[in-house]
């Protein structure tokens, strides 16, 4: 072989040599961006899960706060009910008290 052939032929083996090298730089450094995109990914995720925490606590709060208001309203609802219940049983007491004192008295008298 002669020597331009020689020399060509070393020239190409040191191109190939540079291009392998420089495809396990660029193997090395997709690998590193790949391991910093899970990172981020997975920072992004624990972000997003603790936003979906605070807004399901916040409406879980505003449903708790709206039923509580219902039963405090329902609860003074048949509170009053039973008051007026109370108070119509007091004046029917009342009414028929006197009318049991004559009785009463009716009897001992007969007696």
């Amino acid at each position: 072989m002669s020597e331009v052939s020689v020399s060509r032929v070393e020239e190409i083996i040191k191109s190939l040599s540079e291009l392998e090298n420089n495809i396990d730089s660029l193997d090395e450094k997709v690998k590193g961006s790949g391991k910093e995109l899970q990172l981020k990914c997975l920072n992004e995720i624990e972000k997003l899960r603790e936003k979906v925490v605070r807004m399901a606590t916040k409406e879980a709060e505003s449903i708790i706060s709206v039923a509580r208001e219902d039963a405090n309203k329902e609860s003074k609802k048949i509170q009053s009910e039973g008051e007026k219940k109370i108070g119509e049983v007091k004046k029917k007491i009342d009414n028929k008290f006197d009318e049991a004192v004559d009785d009463v008295v009716s009897f001992v008298l007969k007696s």
